[in-house]
């Protein structure tokens, strides 16, 4: 019952609403779907995500890798010696994560399947159902008012907020928001590396001289600028969230030895996958520093396997989850669905994935 086969499916998924943040703006998913077939012919599925303006993975690279070294990595091999596959995984080649990500994943799944349960179950969880919040795409700031008020009817009480154009339109954003969420809406802000160390404390102290009782503020300044981010930790009141500045444990044992921010956000296309991840969530826990997992702009099948992992996370922050909630439809039948502001996953082996929907 080794490994048989490993494919690799390129996929675009547009979205029913542009995602605009300070860095990017995405009118569609562009991702490589993974799928691991053993000798009996059960899929695991996997995802690696093309996100150039964050990981600099592309669909050739990641193709590349899976159908190249990672293909040659894993066949043959057993799909429920689980660890010693997915740390071969890890060592096959240099970078790459989105693509490790997408196998790694793929064996997690394969491996639940082949037990008939789910993988949450797997990595032992009892939940099939996890919060999320929900992302404000940057805009103008009336728009960005009207937006939290429609996702907040939708069930939604966590929103995120994509900032980082400019400190005076940020504040008044903010501002309009607050108003029309009311008081017991979570706002948590997302700056996505726009502000330089200076100018995100002064925005920062600006929304917190506002009364606008933000929960975190996100990536405030650039991904290797950990001076400037242990900076704006040290200045401001509002935790601070990095999530482009930790890929690695050793990059999480330096944030962690800066003192550079309060919490991080795990994300599988950056680590490389669900073991990788376990790793970083087990680094964090011992050192007391908070985690919130998420993800790129993927699908369902990212997602599911991200939002499996969230249903074993201690994680006191609601995880960021909402990205396949943005996409027009799923490019595989079967998998999670989302209910209000909850990731509902499949009562079924694995991830539930039962195949491409074309």
């Amino acid at each position: 019952m080794s490994i048989r086969e490993v494919r690799a499916h390129v996929v675009r998924v547009p979205l029913h609403t542009p995602f605009v943040t300070a860095i990017r703006t995405v009118h569609a998913v562009d991702s490589v779907l993974v799928e691991i077939v053993d000798g009996a012919g059960r899929a695991g599925w996997g995802e690696g995500a093309a996100t150039w303006k964050v990981t600099g993975d592309s669909v050739a690279s990641i193709e590349a890798a899976v159908t190249g070294p990672l293909r040659e990595t894993v066949l043959g091999r057993h799909p429920d010696d689980l660890v010693a596959v997915c740390s071969a995984v890890e060592q096959a080649i240099v970078g790459n994560t989105a693509a490790k990500a997408a196998v790694d994943c793929a064996l997690h799944d394969l491996a639940a399947r082949r037990m008939g349960i789910p993988l949450p179950r797997l990595l032992g969880s009892g939940s099939l159902r996890v919060p999320t919040d929900v992302t404000l795409a940057a805009g103008p700031p009336q728009d960005m008012a009207v937006a939290a008020k429609k996702r907040l009817a939708e069930g939604f009480g966590v929103l995120k907020i994509k900032l980082g154009d400019g400190t005076a339109d940020d504040v008044e954003r903010l501002r309009l928001i607050r108003a029309t969420a009311g008081p017991a809406a979570v706002l948590r802000v997302d700056a996505n590396q726009g502000w330089t160390p200076r100018a995100a404390v002064r925005a920062i102290r600006a929304m917190e001289d506002a009364g606008l009782d933000l929960e975190l503020v996100e990536q405030p300044v650039a991904a290797g600028d950990l001076d400037g981010l242990a900076f704006v930790t040290a200045h401001v009141s509002t935790p601070v969230l990095a999530d482009e500045s930790v890929w690695s444990a050793q990059d999480l044992l330096e944030i962690i030895r800066r003192r550079a921010a309060d919490l991080v956000n795990v994300k599988l296309a950056k680590c490389g996958g669900i073991a990788p991840a376990r790793r970083l969530l087990a680094v964090a826990q011992a050192s007391g520093t908070g985690v919130l997992l998420g993800s790129m702009m993927e699908t369902h099948v990212g997602l599911g396997a991200v939002a499996s992992l969230a249903t074993v996370s201690r994680s006191a922050a609601v995880d960021d989850l909402d990205a396949a909630w943005w996409l027009s439809a799923s490019p595989v039948s079967g998998g999670l669905r989302y209910d209000g502001a909850h990731v509902v996953l499949p009562d079924a082996p694995g991830l539930g994935i039962d195949g491409l929907t074309s």
